[in-house]
C-alpha cells in the first residue's frame, strides 16, 4: 500500500499511471490510436500545452495568471487586424508579441512593486484585455485578408504540423530553463522560500517581473497559432484556458504552493487533459458533460497537489 502511494505521488508514478491509462483507451476507444486522431489530439493541446510551459514558473514562484486566456484571444486578435492593416504577417507576429508581453509586464510590475495579489491582479487584467478585445473587434470575429497568415497552422514538416513542432520546441526551451539555468533555479527558490531567497541575494521582484513578461510573450505565440487555426482573429477565444492550463500543470506535480515544477510532469498532465477531452468527443459525449470533467479534473490535481505536498512535508 505504501509503495503504491508513493507511486502516486511520485514524478516517475505520474508517467507510469499515464502510460497504463493510455494503453486502456487505445484498447477500449475506437479509432483512438489512428493517426489522424493522434495529430488531431496533439493538435488540440498545443495552445494548452505552450501556456503551460510558463504557467509553470508562475506557479512555481507562487503565483497565478488567469489572464492568458484573455492575452491568447487579445494577441490573436492584434496580429490578425495589424497584418490586415499593414499587408505584412511579420507585422502582424511583432504586434502580437509587443501586446502580449505588455500585458504580461504590466502584471508583473504590479504584483512586485505595488504588492498586490497575483490572484487579484491578473483577474482584472484578465477582464480589462477581454474588455479591449470586444472593443477592438466591435465583439465580432475578424477575417484574415491574406491566406498565407493560414500556413502558420497548417503547413507541415516531416507529416507533423507546425503547431505541434512549436509545442515541443516549447517543452525542450522551458525544460532546460528550469532545470539548467540560474533563472529557473531561482524560481524554484522564490516558491520555495521567497525570503530566504531575498537575503540570498535574488532579485525577487525582478524574477517576477521577468516571469510574467515571458507568460505574456508565450501567450501571444499560442494566439497567433490559434487565431491560425480557427482562421480568424475570435475576441471570446480561448475563455476558460487558464483554468485548463493551471488543472495540467498542477496534475503534472508542479505545486501550488510553489517550489516544486518539472517539465515532465506538465507533458503528462497537458496530455491527460486532451486525452480526457479528445476520448469524450470520439464517444460522442455531449459538451455540456465535458464542462463536468473538467472540473473533476480541476479537483482531482488539487487533491494530488495536498497529497504531494502533504507526503513532503513528512518526508522533510
Amino acid at each position: 500500500m505504501t509503495s503504491l502511494k508513493k507511486l502516486l505521488l511520485g514524478e516517475q508514478g505520474l508517467v507510469v499511471i499515464f502510460a497504463v491509462a493510455f494503453a486502456i483507451v487505445a484498447l477500449t476507444v475506437p479509432n483512438f490510436l489512428t493517426e489522424r486522431n493522434m495529430l488531431g489530439l496533439l493538435q488540440s493541446v498545443v495552445t494548452i500545452g505552450i501556456v503551460a510551459c510558463t504557467m509553470m514558473f508562475c506557479l512555481a514562484s507562487r503565483d497565478f495568471d488567469l489572464s492568458v486566456g484573455s492575452t491568447v484571444a487579445f494577441s490573436g486578435m492584434v496580429a490578425v487586424m495589424a497584418s490586415n492593416a499593414s499587408g505584412s504577417i511579420l507585422i502582424g507576429l511583432a504586434a502580437a508579441l509587443l501586446c502580449g508581453g505588455f500585458v504580461g509586464l504590466v502584471n508583473g510590475v504590479v504584483i512586485a512593486h505595488f504588492r498586490i495579489n497575483a490572484l487579484i491582479t491578473t483577474l482584472a487584467t484578465m477582464q480589462i484585455v477581454r474588455g479591449f478585445a470586444l472593443i477592438a473587434s466591435d465583439g465580432r470575429a475578424v477575417g484574415i485578408n491574406d491566406p498565407s497568415f493560414y500556413q502558420l497552422a497548417l503547413s507541415k514538416f516531416l507529416g507533423i504540423p507546425t503547431p505541434i513542432w512549436v509545442m515541443g520546441f516549447f517543452f525542450l526551451v522551458f525544460g532546460f530553463v528550469l532545470n539548467r539555468t540560474v533563472f529557473g533555479k531561482n524560481t524554484l527558490a522564490i516558491g520555495g522560500n521567497p525570503e530566504a531567497s531575498r537575503l540570498a541575494g535574488v532579485n525577487v521582484s525582478n524574477m517576477r517581473i521577468w516571469i510574467f513578461a515571458l507568460q505574456g510573450l508565450v501567450c501571444a505565440v499560442a494566439g497567433v497559432l490559434l487565431a491560425s487555426r480557427i482562421t480568424s482573429g475570435q475576441p471570446n477565444a480561448a475563455t476558460g484556458l487558464e483554468l485548463s492550463v493551471i488543472s495540467a500543470c498542477v496534475l503534472g506535480g508542479v505545486s501550488l504552493a510553489g517550489g516544486r515544477a518539472a517539465m515532465t510532469g506538465v507533458i503528462v498532465g497537458v496530455l491527460i487533459m486532451g486525452i480526457a477531452e479528445n476520448v469524450m468527443n470520439l464517444l460522442n459525449i455531449q459538451a455540456f458533460y465535458q464542462y463536468v470533467v473538467r472540473g473533476l479534473i480541476l479537483l482531482l490535481a488539487v487533491l494530488l497537489d495536498n497529497l504531494r505536498s502533504a507526503a513532503a512535508g513528512r518526508r522533510g
